[in-house]
Parts: structure tokens; sequence; C-alpha cells
């Protein structure tokens, strides 16, 4: 029998260090299958603003489900979507949600504690588990913590808080443990040995070694929205280029061609 999506999605979180380069759309979603990535992933910031949203659940379902779509559409390795809060407080409505995703094309979701109350995300991950279970669906769950990104407590409790919040969410039915903001490397060490689940961390700077990374336990490392930020900065000073300067470097000579753009979709 062929594995699910989900499972296949499951099993590359099992060895070695899973790279995630977060895609926007479904162009930037089938260059990165093309250049070899086993599984893509969304960042939710870079969806939103290609749909003309800011970031921060405040893209409309119908926006975040016509994308998924297209994304699904051009890929054949697993999916996996920043659904951020889930777009509703309202557990069943999330997991509504979740179904319409999975039968769009995911594998998996990424949904996040943010400020709130991290007892309503557990919520929100059983009526996921119990919503796919009755539908005979099944979708990797990762539970984003916000604890190192938000700093929603003091600096010495951060760790034993986070290790809390993976209990509640693991014993919710969570497949894995986010943790943006965090790039300390002992904290990193103990999370992944102790937090009971796949741990996923976000690149910054100081997480540039993905060796080191892997050899402190992590499973998973996501790009965020650092390359769609790194797009919108390069396109606005090419633009403003062309647009304010008495000359233009236009067409770029790094470009990847119209050719090589074109066949990514033949």
């Amino acid at each position: 029998m062929t594995p699910s999506p989900a499972a296949r999605f499951r099993h590359l979180h099992t060895q070695g260090l899973l790279r995630l380069a977060n895609a926007w759309d479904a162009g930037t979603a089938r260059l990165i299958e093309h250049l070899g990535a086993p599984a893509v992933a969304t960042t939710s910031a870079g969806l939103a603003w290609a749909q003309g949203y800011p970031d921060g659940d405040t893209l409309d379902v119908e926006a975040l489900l016509h994308a998924v779509t297209a994304i699904a559409r051009v890929i054949t390795v697993p999916l996996t979507v920043d659904m951020e809060g889930g777009y509703a407080d309202d557990p069943a409505t999330v997991a509504d949600t979740v179904l319409r995703v999975v039968r769009a094309g995911a594998a998996g979701i990424n949904l996040e504690d943010g400020a709130g109350d991290p007892a309503l995300l557990a919520a929100k991950i059983r009526a996921i588990r119990e919503a796919c279970a009755a539908q005979g669906l099944d979708v990797f769950i990762n539970a984003r913590t916000d604890v190192y990104l938000r700093g929603l407590v003091e600096e010495s409790a951060r760790l034993q808080t986070t290790l809390a919040r993976a209990a509640l969410y693991r014993d919710a039915g969570a497949d894995g443990l986010f943790v943006p903001g965090l790039v300390d490397a002992d904290a990193l060490r103990t999370l992944a040995a102790r937090c009971g689940l796949p741990l996923n961390a976000m690149l910054r700077p100081q997480l540039q070694d993905l060796a080191a990374l892997e050899a402190l336990g992590v499973r998973r490392v996501s790009t965020g929205s650092a390359l769609a930020e790194s797009m919108y900065g390069r396109l606005a000073a090419q633009v403003d280029t062309f647009l304010h300067a008495d000359t233009t470097a236009l067409p770029d000579p790094q470009a990847m061609g119209y050719g090589a753009v074109n066949g990514l979709f033949g």
C-alpha cells in the first residue's frame, strides 16, 4: 500500500534534519521542489502577502484554500501549510478549516498558540484529530509555541514553560513542536531530548551551522518568512532603480531566465 502524504511527511522527521524552504505561492513551491526539497512548507507571512493580506491571522480562508490548491497542483512532494492560529478561536471551526486544507492537498499544518491560552491550542489540536479520524484523513500537526519568539515569560522560565506546553500539545495529538525565536544551543539540546516530539527550529543567523543543529537533536529547520523578505527586498531595489535612476541594470543578468522558469511548469 502506498503511504499517505501525511505518513510520508511524518517519516521525514525520523532521521537527520529536515530542511524546509518556505514557499508563498505555486511558483515558488515548484521551484523549491525542483531544487530537490523532500517536502515544501508555506510561510504564513509570505502567503498572506502574496494574497494581499498582512500577516497575523487576517488571511481569508478562501484565499488560503485557493493558494493551497494551486501549490498542491504543481508539486508531488508533501506539502505542509502554516495556518497561524487556524483563523478562528473556535476549535470546531479550526478543525473544519484544517479538513478543507487537507482535502486541498496538505499533508501537514503548523498551528500556533501566539499570546493566547495554551489550553486553546490543545483544544484545537484535539478537535482536528477527532475530525480527521471521523473522515478517515490524516495530517501532521506541528504545534508552534511563541514562548521564545514573543518573550511570553521571563527568560529564566522559558525552557520549562516550553516543555510544559510541549507536553500539553503532545497529549492533545501534536506530531511536532515548533519553537521559533529559540537560538540557544543548550536549550535546543534540552528541548530536543525532553519534549517528546520532533523539534522544529526557525533559521536565524545564530543557527547557520545546520550540521551543528542536527547534532543538537533538532529534526526540522524552516526558513520562515526569510526567503519572501529577501525576494521583496531584491525586487524593491531593482524596481526603485528602474523607476528613479537615470540608468538601470534590468534585465537582471542574475535572473533565472524565461526558459528555465517556464520549463518548471511544462
